[in-house]
């Protein structure tokens, strides 16, 4: 029997991600609150700077604006960065609305 999280998500390392500077208490169900430095964000998923103590396919769930409460999953780590899976993929305006309140200088804004 397989271990750890069946992700539903297929794999989509190709979507744009977004340059953030974001601290943020992510929960997990053993370790309670966890502080996570989120430094890049996409429809699909998110990575975070500095050491996290969860094992790959451990969940865990984030409060993000114009998202709302959503689950990810450790998909990978290295020594000083992660790699988190959405539970599912987040809509599009939500997702730029989020964006646009976490890099409100429009120079940071990809050309449409």
């Amino acid at each position: 029997m397989a271990s750890g999280a069946q992700l539903s998500v297929t794999d989509q390392r190709l979507t744009n991600r977004h340059p953030v500077d974001l601290p943020l208490i992510g929960e997990h169900r053993r370790l309670g609150d966890v502080m996570l430095h989120v430094i890049n964000l996409s429809t699909t998923g998110f990575m975070v700077r500095g050491d996290v103590a969860l094992q790959r396919g451990e969940r865990i769930t984030i409060r993000l604006n114009h998202i709302g409460w959503i689950e990810a999953f450790l998909v990978w780590s290295d020594a000083n960065r992660s790699g988190f899976q959405f539970e599912r993929i987040l809509r599009g305006d939500d997702f730029l609305m989020m964006v646009k309140t976490l890099q409100p200088n429009p120079r940071l804004h990809r050309a449409r």
